[in-house]
């Protein structure tokens, strides 16, 4: 098949595959500016006093920052997944045309591929022009001729490879795995269905992610007595290494979640739409590990941040009683300087925040994913109306089938991301402090070693536990089942009008 052939077959279609090719580029240009964000994040080097932001002065502030921008990767990679399989009986019905026509199956994956490489090529090149568009709009110096935002910095060449090449290839990728278990007929898309019900063994994954955390603590400890630092790639591959084993046994567990919330409720369901949810949930169990799992890792990371705040805010008070102790043992006036912590506060808010935007785009793609679900079995719902099945039925029916696997996947997700930080310390410790001071009103009568005048000074070590941020917990979970309930809610307007009876016909 000659390149210009398949990719006008790859562009042909309806106003459907218009707006699933629009919804991929925009998902791939949203992607990109946060690679190219993170990345110029990344080009800044050494003390940067150019900067207003504290996060990007402080080198050793920065990487945390850019970490930030890329997690908003993860949710808009499977926004675009879940934008990909929009209209997809439609696509389906029109590769089996093209394979009726003579086209090989591999030939007919090539043409649904090539659909997902042009709309993310085109993502991505709209993503590096808003990019230079926003950095030249952006860059406003104040009068001292600092800057908000690092717009005299220019991302690496590899980042920008990275957006141009990375993203459509791995996009490509992406969606010839989702198509290895279709086969293209003349007749029709015939979709392999896994038959064994999933095993709850991949969320052991959790297992060893927590453990990662776990060895910091005596790590460092180790590297102490050796008198030597920690290197920095074995604290990053810990933290990093863990952190993903963790968010992957999570979400692969999602899959025995479904399956069992499904098993419960064909076994404890007493109405129609429980039944029907649970044997939905346990006829595709895997769906749950496709769609929440942007939506689960972002709780992961919000648990994490409030773990870590927690244990920030715990060596905060253990620092101050330690000084305010000191002070009232020396006889001074001690001086309360919790202002200086505000910054951290603002590091964690900006986690925060980045976490609450990566949840609305999660949100999106559960909408983009109830909206398909109920469009693609129309026909089904449709029959089931005609043979006296009521709307609100099937309503409770989707909304059993929606919320039985995630809130205990939520939960799951809370948990396992507070754990990883209080794996590495349940408890702050201030050290003992100890000195001499002087209480002649001469500092010159203190000179001498022997001086009568100079008093040893003691403070006890001051430990305190790091609290459970119960409320912060309540919230991240609170979120995120709001943001599943409102993609429920919008995606069951679309459920009158997919079950309009007049679409059934008679031959």
């Amino acid at each position: 098949m000659r390149p210009g052939t398949l990719l006008r077959l790859a562009l042909a279609g309806t106003r459907t595959d218009t707006a699933r090719v629009v919804l991929t580029a925009l998902a791939a240009m949203c992607a990109a500016l946060s690679i190219l964000s993170a990345a110029t994040v990344f080009a800044i080097s050494g003390w940067a006093d150019q900067y207003t932001n504290a996060l990007l002065i402080e080198p050793g502030l920065r990487p945390g920052t850019a970490l930030a921008l890329l997690l908003l990767c993860i949710p808009v990679l499977a926004l675009a997944g879940q934008c990909s399989r929009l209209g997809a009986p439609a696509r389906d019905r029109r590769l089996a045309a093209i394979r009726l026509a003579g086209a090989t199956p591999r030939q007919v994956t090539a043409v649904a591929v090539t659909e997902t490489a042009v709309a993310s090529a085109l993502g991505a090149l709209l993503g590096i022009a808003v990019y230079a568009g926003g950095r030249a709009l952006l860059h406003r110096p104040g009068p001292d001729g600092r800057l908000p935002l690092p717009t005299d910095q220019l991302p690496p060449a590899a980042a920008i490879g990275v957006v141009l090449v990375g993203l459509p290839l791995l996009a490509s990728v992406a969606a010839a795995v989702l198509l290895r278990r279709a086969a293209f007929t003349p007749f029709g898309v015939v979709r392999r269905q896994r038959t064994r019900p999933p095993n709850p063994w991949p969320a052991a994954l959790v297992i060893p992610g927590v453990g990662a955390f776990v060895v910091i603590e005596p790590l460092a400890r180790w590297f102490q007595r050796a008198e030597a630092p920690m290197p920095l790639w074995v604290l990053s591959l810990l933290l990093g290494g863990g952190g993903l084993l963790a968010t992957i046994g999570v979400i692969l567990g999602t899959a025995w979640l479904s399956h069992t919330a499904g098993r419960v409720l064909h076994a404890r369901g007493r109405g129609p739409a429980t039944l029907l949810a649970a044997r939905r949930l346990m006829a595709d169990p895997w769906t749950g590990s496709r769609v929440f799992a942007a939506l689960l890792a972002c709780v992961l990371v919000g648990a994490g941040a409030a773990g870590v705040r927690a244990w920030f805010t715990a060596g905060f008070e253990v620092e101050q009683a330690s000084n305010r102790a000191w002070a009232e043992a020396a006889g001074e006036t001690y001086l309360d300087d919790s202002d200086r912590y505000a910054f951290y506060y603002r590091a964690f808010d900006l986690i925060n925040a980045a976490v609450a935007v990566a949840v609305v785009i999660a949100a999106l793609g559960l909408l983009v994913f109830a909206v398909e679900g109920i469009v693609s079995r129309r026909r089904a719902y449709t029959a089931m109306v005609a043979t006296g099945v009521p709307r609100r039925t099937l309503a409770r029916a989707l909304s059993w089938q929606m919320l039985a696997p995630v809130v205990p996947a939520i939960a799951l997700a809370l948990v396992v991301g507070l754990a990883m930080p209080r794996a590495m310390s349940r408890e702050a410790r201030s050290g003992r402090q100890s000195g001499t001071v002087c209480e002649a009103d001469d500092p010159a009568l203190c000179e001498a070693l022997d001086s009568p005048y100079l008093r040893t000074v003691e403070t006890p070590e001051f430990v305190q536990p790091v609290a459970i941020p119960v409320g912060q917990l309540a919230v991240i979970g609170g979120v995120a089942l709001a943001a599943v309930t409102v993609s429920l809610g919008v995606s069951l307007l679309f459920l009158r009008s997919s079950t309009d009876i007049s679409d059934l016909r008679t031959t």
